[in-house]
């Protein structure tokens, strides 16, 4: 069986082989395998690679696929390279930079293209059968907008043609649920080029991003978290205290101010460490558990900003326990529990948990590593979660578990953590007072569930298309009366429904009924409460649904009150139907 990682790294080749047959002058930078298949980064002097170009590409990396070409690599030394690949401007800066230390490189060859590569490969190109060349994108050269803008031409690539058809469906499904869209068409946020990365909140959007907060409050209250709310830039020598200017800089934006060297704070943590730091601490104190809902911001490349999902400016429902080493599982245990009821209240009831290990760029000793790794796992064995493993993609700072859920098309969105930290309360010298009266240092857990409140929202939108439930949609209920003379009866009922907790409004405008209900259902009000001369005579209302399901007339009182109860049971129907009305035969 074909490598699936080995086939997308040999059919990025096999693209550039291609584009260099219909167009020879073109420029190669990288061409690395993606999760779904591979790209490649190129330049077109002259010109560019249009949108018509794709079905060329593909036709002619069909041909290059019959002929069935040997991949081969050959080890030579850097300076033939050099001259080997003279015309090729980014193979020379790579060779001249990144690789300026070693004495030879791997190049592979294939047909008439050679490439400058670590490998691996196919054994041969007809070995790739279920690809597709999919879109273009901007990008720049080693990813810098500082660096010469290049084109990204990327493609998918499967093991089996079934596979990628099934993927191709997944995606046009996704397309139709892209959240800017429908952001757009509720009204939640907006983008301008006046803020690029950083997204506009309008009101409606304010209304899902508080419920996410009152909802992880209540969620914080009941375990005993206490909330903070540090500032937004914080001296550079914290963060070097940190680590994150070592590890994290290019990440980071930096102010002066009054001659001293500031940073917009990427994260949180330092600025609870100060609090925590404050008083002195007994461990009658801990387990200390201090969550902040913190703005941060982190310099993301202009190529990977999308939407809510990778933007600037995010807000994180951060906390940080501080605890004895004795208490850590304990306390892990009870994060990942309330992850998964989390996820569970919100819809996402599927899920993958991973512990990503110890990183290349990392701070600590190995052992201490090691340690902090096997405690995450003995904390989900514990619970009998199963888990897998993610190699090297701790943060700098400690090892993590990682929380993945799965969306109602099938997409996977790496959500919450829970990172277990030795060595920032080292850093900072943090301490408390012993049972023995001897001082010790606090062992640390970083903890979001969410993870970002906004790329939160952008995943709950994309899963439901915007049909949020009851409980949680920006409007719950609009009023709309059938003519002029029931208005005044309209606002007087939308007003009660506020009153009782519930968001409402009444549409008191021209527009015929009709209208008026497919204007609803258009911004996905879950329900319609029709208002016509005998309901304003009664106090009653005409309930529908905004899928179109009439539940017929019933008391405003009785209408709230039903209302109510499911959204205090977050219940994700859009109706819990009483006995009395499935007897009836209502709806």
């Amino acid at each position: 069986m074909t490598d699936i990682h080995a086939a997308r790294h040999s059919a990025a080749h096999i693209m550039a082989e291609a584009i260099q047959q219909l167009h020879p002058g073109a420029q190669f930078a990288y061409g690395p395998e993606t999760d779904d298949g591979f790209y490649y980064d190129v330049k077109i002097p002259d010109g560019s690679i249009s949108e018509e170009d794709l079905p060329k590409i593909e036709k002619a990396m069909k041909k290059i696929i019959k002929a069935r070409h040997k991949f081969s690599m050959e080890e030579v030394p850097r300076q033939q390279a050099l001259e080997l690949f003279a015309g090729q401007k980014y193979k020379v800066l790579t060779l001249e930079n990144q690789l300026a230390d070693q004495e030879t490189v791997s190049v592979y060859r294939q047909g008439n293209f050679t490439d400058l590569c670590r490998g691996p490969h196919v054994e041969h190109t007809g070995q790739i059968s279920a690809f597709k060349v999919d879109r273009i994108a901007g990008s720049y050269w080693l990813g810098d907008s500082k660096n010469e803008p290049l084109q990204r031409v990327y493609g998918l690539c499967f093991p089996t043609k079934g596979e990628l058809k099934e993927y191709v469906t997944r995606m046009e499904e996704a397309k139709k649920r892209d959240h800017r869209l429908i952001s757009k068409q509720l009204k939640l946020f907006s983008w301008h080029d006046e803020g690029p990365g950083f997204p506009f909140m309008l009101p409606h959007g304010r209304v899902l991003f508080n419920l996410l907060i009152d909802y992880n409050r209540a969620q914080n209250n009941r375990r005993g978290y206490v909330e903070i709310h540090t500032p937004q830039m914080l001296v550079e020598d914290l963060w070097a205290t940190s680590g994150h200017t070592g590890y994290y800089r290019e990440n980071m934006y930096f102010s002066q101010v009054d001659d001293r060297q500031f940073a917009i704070k990427p994260m949180n943590c330092p600025g609870g460490v100060l609090v925590y730091k404050e008083e002195r601490r007994s461990y009658r104190e801990l387990p200390m558990r201090v969550a902040e809902f913190g703005l941060v911001h982190r310099h993301e490349l202009s190529g990977v900003l999308h939407g809510l999902f990778r933007a600037r400016a995010f807000t994180q429902d951060d906390a940080h326990i501080y605890c004895a080493l004795e208490d850590m599982e304990k306390e892990i245990q009870d994060v990942v529990a309330l992850t998964l009821e989390t996820y569970r209240d919100f819809g996402f009831d599927e899920y993958v948990i991973y512990v990503a290990t110890r990183p290349k760029k990392a701070i600590g000793e190995t052992e201490v590593w090691d340690r902090a790794t096997e405690i995450l796992k003995r904390a989900l064995a514990h619970q009998g979660l199963e888990y897998k493993i993610k190699e090297g993609e701790g943060a700098f700072y400690g090892p993590k578990i990682e929380f993945n859920v799965k969306d109602s098309i099938g997409r996977h969105w790496q959500l919450g953590t829970a990172q277990l930290d030795f060595f920032l309360p080292e850093r900072f010298g943090m301490e408390y007072i012993g049972h023995d009266s001897a001082t010790h240092t606090p062992v640390m857990l970083h903890r979001a569930i969410f993870g970002s409140l906004e790329r939160f929202i952008g995943i709950l939108i994309e899963n439901t298309m915007g049909a949020f439930p009851p409980w949680l949609a920006p409007m719950q209920a609009v009023v709309l009366p059938i003519t002029d003379d029931q208005n005044d009866y309209a606002i007087a009922a939308a007003k009660k429904l506020r009153e009782a907790g519930l968001r409402a409004e009444a549409d008191i405008s021209s527009e015929r009924l009709q209208k008026k209900i497919r204007n609803a259902q258009l911004i996905k009000i879950p329900h319609m409460l029709v208002a016509g001369g005998r309901e304003a005579e009664a106090g009653a209302v005409a309930v529908r649904l905004r899928t179109g399901e009439d539940l017929g007339a019933m008391p405003l009182e009785d209408y709230i009150a039903g209302a109510t109860s499911q959204v205090e049971a977050r219940s994700w129907d859009l109706w819990n139907k009483t006995e009395e009305e499935e007897n009836n035969g209502q709806g």
